[in-house]
């Protein structure tokens, strides 16, 4: 500053002004050194504001870059979180589905019709109907457990063969008579023991529930001790008699049987009648 208070030119030449041609040269000389050390200066902050920028930029790029993966990384976080809510969702749906298939719906009497059966792993598995055992028949006419188990089998033989009633009835008089209605072995024949029995007889060689003899041509002894072979065997022998359905019943059996005592078969019918009701009654 001067001493009148105006500012000194930084610019503006110093020292003593010179009207001389070698003072002007010099005086342009100095503006021209001073013009271009303002202009680099000049260019030098203009290239420190252009890095300066340019490293603004560069950093605003880089945020941008960085959000713009923050934001996609987001994104697809959310895809997957959305996608596994919607797969959840999916498998919770399919269990409800599937519960909802194992639920009987209530059916009306006209869909009851063409309902299609219940899942098997809900509902209990069906009872086997278990058939049930026939009973068997009392005792009657004065027999014991052994002897209405015989006249069973001579009934069962019989009804097997197709025999009419009054076969059934003559059987079971004439096993009364001959063996008292229990399968008994010959102490004549030990082989006859060797099978199962209820007692021990002594005519000759006769065998079973109607004492039939193997050496008469009646069969094996094995198998007369078989109730139901032994009766087969007698009443197929009463089939081949002729008119036997109306005979007495002595004569039919004796006819058979060709006893010494005739008569004695008459006196069980009315027994024999009795246990033949008993175990097939009446119209069957």
């Amino acid at each position: 500053m001067r001493d009148d208070g105006t500012l000194d030119d930084p610019y503006a030449p110093s020292g003593p002004t010179a009207d001389t041609e070698d003072g002007t040269s010099a005086e342009r000389t100095t503006t021209a050194s001073r013009l271009r050390a303002y202009t680099r200066d000049l260019a030098g902050r203009r290239r420190a504001q252009v890095a300066l920028a340019t490293g603004v930029v560069c950093c605003l790029g880089l945020a941008a870059v960085a959000q713009v993966r923050d934001e996609t990384a987001g994104a697809a976080t959310r895809r997957d979180a959305i996608s596994g809510a919607e797969l959840a969702q999916r498998a919770e749906q399919q269990r409800a589905s599937r519960g909802l298939d194992r639920t009987a719906a209530p059916t009306t009497p006209a869909a009851s019709a063409t309902a299609t059966p219940a899942d098997p792993d809900t509902t209990a598995p069906a009872r086997k109907a278990v058939p049930a055992r026939p009973t068997r028949p009392a005792p009657v006419a004065g027999l014991d457990e052994d002897q209405m188990e015989n006249a069973e089998a001579i009934v069962r033989a019989g009804r097997k063969m197709g025999v009419p009633r009054r076969g059934l009835v003559i059987a079971v008089a004439t096993a009364m008579q001959e063996s008292n209605l229990y399968n008994v072995a010959s102490g004549v024949l030990p082989e006859s023991q060797d099978y199962p029995h209820q007692g021990v007889g002594w005519d000759h060689d006769s065998v079973g529930l109607f004492q039939q003899r193997s050496s008469s041509g009646w069969g094996p002894v094995g198998r007369l001790m078989d109730p139901e072979f032994a009766t087969r065997q007698f009443l197929s022998a009463l089939e081949q008699v002729p008119g036997w359905e109306r005979m007495r019943l002595t004569d039919a059996a004796q006819a058979v049987q060709v006893s010494a005592y005739p008569e004695h078969y008459q006196q069980h019918e009315w027994r024999a009648i009795r246990v033949v009701d008993a175990i097939v009654p009446a119209g069957r």
